[in-house]
């Protein structure tokens, strides 16, 4: 146990903390596809949000229409009062169409648009997977209590460790080592809030309706990191915090092959570049290229000692392996696919929601 406070102010669970918080002002976002619901961890998720009792809970679902009967279905089975919002519904691409924001589909888009409806219905809204299996009742409290004491933003932070392993990787591996090599060439304050954060990569998140309306998630993976950039221009170090969320247990992804971490790796460093050319971070990437490789190596060894130290398996080999693939990474972003800030679009959420709820009533015959 520790007590360290960062450049962001930290809340630590000293011993089962669960805060008194604004859990009636806030509506929780649960990003969902039809292959994740039903499993077991996305039922925890759910159901646990029911005792929780928000002021609304969305479900925000990408999935075919020969899934809808069941996934709704299951969503209605539980102890939870959930509306799903159908992001791929064949009238909200219509409806983003007519805007000039169709196109192609991923968590992040799936997330902006249930971020503009959550945000037109509660003054604050938080994130959250629904891949954790340890997820517990005091996760949402904790990430709200912050914004009842003037701060506008903030994060969670867990430790990954499961089945005798640390996990994580893509964050230790790839985030963490790319942003320490940008601190030794770049003395900036958006340099330092990017390297702030205990979990960067964490899914989970709050903030008041106000910022939330100024986010401009990409459409796929880069999410957390593109949602940083955009925290630090709105809320800033003062107005940031970070919170404990214990130990969580996620599912886990292959290095390689489609969706695997390289993939995603590419989509978090094009977030990260984006973020930096916004704030006019010029980046040198061969030189940060090699300063990367450096500063990742020098964490493998020192997650080798820890694991050591605490009687984990580490393959040492294998994560210089996984380095030596994120290097490539490193590179310009070929395209910015960011969506735009609610506050700057003539898109309606409610016109959002309603496309969504007339679709999925007539796909499930309701």
């Amino acid at each position: 146990m520790e007590y360290v406070q960062e450049r962001v102010a930290t809340l630590h669970d000293f011993d089962g903390a669960a805060p008194e918080a604004p859990v009636d002002r806030a509506t929780v976002v649960v990003p969902l596809t039809d292959r994740d619901h039903a499993s077991l961890a996305a039922e925890r998720v759910l159901s646990t949000l029911g005792a929780v009792d928000p002021e609304s809970v969305l479900v925000a679902l990408r999935a075919d229409e020969g899934k809808l009967e069941a996934v709704r279905e299951w969503v209605d089975s539980l102890d939870v009062d959930a509306d799903i919002l159908w992001c791929n519904a064949p009238t909200v691409r219509d409806l983003l169409s007519e805007h000039g924001h169709n196109g192609e589909a991923g968590k992040g888009r799936d997330v902006w648009l249930a971020l503009g409806v959550a945000a037109a219905r509660s003054d604050l809204v938080a994130v959250h997977d629904a891949d954790a299996t340890t997820y517990g009742p005091q996760h949402v409290p904790r990430l709200l209590f912050p914004l009842a004491r003037d701060y506008e933003f903030v994060k969670g932070y867990y430790a990954r460790v499961e089945n005798g392993r640390l996990y994580g990787r893509l964050c230790r591996l790839f985030y963490e080592p790319a942003v320490a090599a940008l601190a030794e060439s770049h003395d900036d304050p958006l340099v330092d809030y990017l390297g702030a954060f205990r979990y960067a990569l964490a899914g989970e998140f709050a903030a008041t309706s106000d910022l939330i309306r100024q986010l401009r998630p990409p459409r796929g993976w880069g999410l957390e990191v593109a949602t940083l950039g955009d925290a630090f221009r709105t809320a800033g170090f003062e107005g940031t915090a970070q919170v404990d969320l214990g130990i969580h247990e996620h599912d886990h992804r292959a290095v390689s092959g489609r969706g695997g971490l390289s993939d995603m790796a590419d989509e978090v460093a094009a977030a990260l570049f984006s973020a930096l050319d916004d704030g006019g971070v010029a980046v040198d990437y061969d030189a940060l290229r090699e300063r990367y490789r450096t500063a990742a190596r020098r964490l493998v060894d020192q997650y080798a000692t820890d694991a050591a130290f605490n009687g984990l398996d580490y393959d040492s080999a294998d994560e210089r392996r996984q380095v030596d693939a994120y290097a490539e990474s490193v590179r310009p972003p070929e395209s910015d696919d960011r969506l735009p800030a609610w506050g700057e679009t003539d898109l309606d959420p409610e016109a959002v929601r309603a496309a969504s709820s007339d679709a999925l009533d007539e796909a499930t015959d309701r």
